[in-house]
Formats: C-alpha cells, sequence, structure tokens
C-alpha cells in the first residue's frame, strides 16, 4: 500500500498515519527524518544534501526525490509505505511520479483530509488558552499568528498539490472535520475501493 496524505498543518495527518502503519504494517516517512539519517550514513545522496545544506542552500526536489527512492527500498517498504509532508509542490510531485514510474511501482492512493481554515485556527487557539491556563508554554507552531503563516503557505505552495492529483484522477478526499474514529473508517473506505 503506497500512499500519500495531504492536508493543512492540523489537519490530523500524524494521527491517520500512526493508525495506517499499525493496520498496514508499513512506515511513515518523514522527509526531514529521512533526509537526516541519509547524511548521517554518508550516502552518495546524502554527502550531495550534505554540501547543499553546509552551504546554506536548499535541497533540491531532485536530492530530496533521490533519498525518498533508496528509502522505498529498504526491508520495512516492501508492503509499501506513507508520505506525509511530501510531496510540497506540483514539481516535486511530478518528480516522485516519475521516480515511481522507474521502478515500476504506483501510488495506491493519495488521500486529501479536507478541512476549515477558521475551525482549525479555533481548534489551535483553544489549545494554546488550555496550556497557558495549565501554567505551560505555548508551543511556537500553537501560536495563532505563527499558524496563520503556516496555513498561508500550506495555500499557495502545497494545495495546487491536490489540484495536479486531481488532474490525473488520483485524489480522493475524506473529511478530515469529522471524529478522528470516522475519519478512520472513511480512510479505510477509500483504500479498499
Amino acid at each position: 500500500m503506497r500512499l500519500i496524505l495531504l492536508g493543512p498543518p492540523g489537519a490530523g495527518k500524524g494521527t491517520q498515519s500512526a493508525r495506517l502503519e499499525q493496520k498496514y504494517g508499513i512506515p511513515q516517512l518523514s522527509t526531514g527524518d529521512m533526509l537526516r539519517a541519509a547524511v548521517k550514513a554518508g550516502t552518495p545522496v546524502g554527502l550531495q544534501a550534505k554540501a547543499v545544506m553546509d552551504a546554506g542552500g536548499l535541497v533540491s526536489d531532485d536530492i530530496v526525490v533521490g533519498i525518498i527512492a533508496a528509502r522505498i527500498e529498504e526491508a520495512d517498504c516492501a508492503k509499501g509505505f506513507i508520505l506525509d509532508g511530501f510531496p510540497r509542490t506540483v514539481a516535486q510531485a511530478k518528480s516522485l511520479d516519475a521516480m515511481l514510474k522507474s521502478k515500476h511501482k504506483e501510488l495506491d492512493a493519495v488521500i486529501e483530509l479536507v478541512v476549515d481554515d477558521q475551525i482549525l485556527l479555533s481548534r489551535i487557539e483553544g489549545r494554546a488558552r488550555e496550556t497557558v491556563a495549565a501554567g505551560g508554554t505555548v508551543r511556537a507552531d500553537d501560536n495563532p499568528d505563527a499558524f496563520k503563516k503556516r496555513l498561508e503557505q500550506y495555500h499557495q505552495l502545497t494545495a495546487p498539490v491536490s489540484d495536479y492529483y486531481r488532474s490525473v484522477g488520483e485524489l480522493r478526499t475524506v473529511d478530515g472535520m469529522a471524529a478522528i474514529d470516522a475519519v478512520t473508517a472513511e480512510i479505510d473506505s477509500v483504500l479498499g475501493k
């Protein structure tokens, strides 16, 4: 089962990924984690990435897709994988598709968790208030202003990825505003088709 989970920050991708990992015995792949592991392991692609990062640059899509290409060949990906947080742009989606095609693999599903931005923002504000009331410190990503900026970035850069997958007939949408178990059931329904 090869999956991509799309949706804005706070949509529940991490929660649903964990459930999919457990149900299907497939890993959730984080490009950041893979990048750090490749650099640490000194793989050829990791060395390329390290050189770019050491120079203060952004790692290119080709390098990131190369890291994913190597990672999905590992034994724990034999039954599939979940990509959460990648692709972030249409160019990355096209590069990912080309890489998978070169390996004679294809995606089983691209699932977007559709949510209401205002309700997400209300949730984040509520979580911040509860944290302060309990005497805690609000995490940087639970700050409403920072969250608004992350949502804006998502809509500018990543939301077009949904349109791309819709245009090639691969996108399936799920109501991410439903209760967690209902979202899981809807994803299961999509995957069962």
